[in-house]
């Protein structure tokens, strides 16, 4: 099974925003950090999302345990609804990311237990800055 931790950070909201996902698992330890631009803190976390789903499908992986601290990005998935019209068509892509693999996992945990996906996160807007 792949654990993939994800998280976004944004300076600003709106603001410069990067992403940050940490896979493990199945031989795999990767770390993407990604400046996305602009973006809101919520549409930041849904990319952050789509992105972590696209890198485990490339990794030909049947078991995907996907963590966040977005409780938005979680809740939208397990519900598969968001009312906010800005976010669907990110949830509409995770759906059917998340649709490909066999077993599909989404957790909620705590800011203190995604450390790892935090910081890639935030080195992304760094990077964009310097």
């Amino acid at each position: 099974m792949l654990e993939v931790n994800i998280d976004a950070a944004s300076a600003g909201n709106p603001g410069p925003s990067g992403i940050g996902i940490f896979i493990k698992g199945e031989g795999h330890h990767i770390q993407i950090s990604e400046y996305i631009g602009q973006a809101n803190n919520h549409i930041a976390e849904f990319t952050a999302l789509v992105r972590g789903l696209e890198e485990a499908q490339k990794l030909g992986s049947n078991l995907v345990s996907v963590r966040s601290d977005s409780k938005i990005v979680v809740a939208s998935m397990e519900k598969e609804y968001v009312k906010n019209e800005e976010f669907k068509p990110y949830l509409e892509q995770a759906l059917t990311l998340a649709g490909s693999f066999d077993l599909f996992f989404i957790k909620w945990v705590p800011d203190a237990q995604n450390k790892a996906a935090d910081a890639l996160a935030r080195k992304a807007i760094q990077k964009e800055k310097n």
